[in-house]
């Protein structure tokens, strides 16, 4: 697979077929993700693959932890406190799209919920991915861990993967290092569903339009 097309091709998946992801197959990708760059080549980030009875066992407490508590905290602002205008506008569109793909109406709040819930689940994935680093590092590892991110969802649409990297499943970090066994020396980035998409579903038919080059793009040639 050509790199463009594989920058293309990649999307959210949120809809998943009932199929294994082999081990082997999940440490190939991974490996090929290591090679992403990273400041004084740190490689700050560190990754548990969640599968099977602890996954299931696991999202089962996510879960209980939404009935009980409502949404979440991450261990550091994802969002902006205050949106810009343009990032709002584009937030708003893409929760749009999204909901009309699923045919959830805008007021059906029992529907929203519902699929808000998906999340924990990781969309009923047969894999699920955390990513964590060291809470002593800085910002640039930050970028470094997105960077790597990146390379392992395009490794993985190479491989015939779909993914979804969550915010959502940064949530509740108290839950997910307790059933895991990480301290409070990590930080918990994010989430990531993985396996092979289900291409009957109607929430992976939709897709979210990108900015052309010349409206956040300043040439001085």
């Amino acid at each position: 697979m050509k790199l463009f097309d594989a920058l293309a091709g990649r999307k959210s998946t949120r809809a998943y077929l009932d199929q294994p992801v082999s081990r082997e197959q999940i440490v190939r990708i991974l490996d090929a993700a290591g090679n992403a760059p990273s400041g004084a080549n740190a490689q700050p980030w560190q990754v548990a693959v969640v599968g099977g009875d602890k996954k299931r066992q696991l999202c089962q407490a996510l879960e209980k932890a939404f009935a009980e508590r409502g949404v979440g905290e991450m261990e550091y602002h994802y969002y902006p406190q205050q949106w810009p205008p343009a990032p709002k506008k584009r937030r708003f569109s893409c929760g749009i799209q999204l909901y009309e793909a699923l045919g959830i109406a805008r007021h059906d709040q029992v529907a929203r919920e519902a699929q808000w819930v998906a999340n924990y689940r990781a969309f009923d994935a047969p894999v699920v991915l955390f990513f964590f680093m060291d809470a002593r590092m800085e910002k640039g590892s930050f970028l470094d861990c997105g960077m790597f991110l990146q390379s392992l969802m395009l490794a993985a649409h190479a491989e015939g993967l779909a993914t979804c990297a969550q915010a959502a499943l940064g949530q509740f970090p108290e839950v997910i290092k307790g059933q895991l066994g990480y301290d409070e020396s990590t930080v918990l980035l994010c989430g990531m569903a993985l396996g092979y998409e289900d291409p009957a579903a109607p929430v992976n038919a939709y897709r979210t339009p990108r900015e052309e080059v010349e409206s956040f793009t300043r040439f001085f040639l």
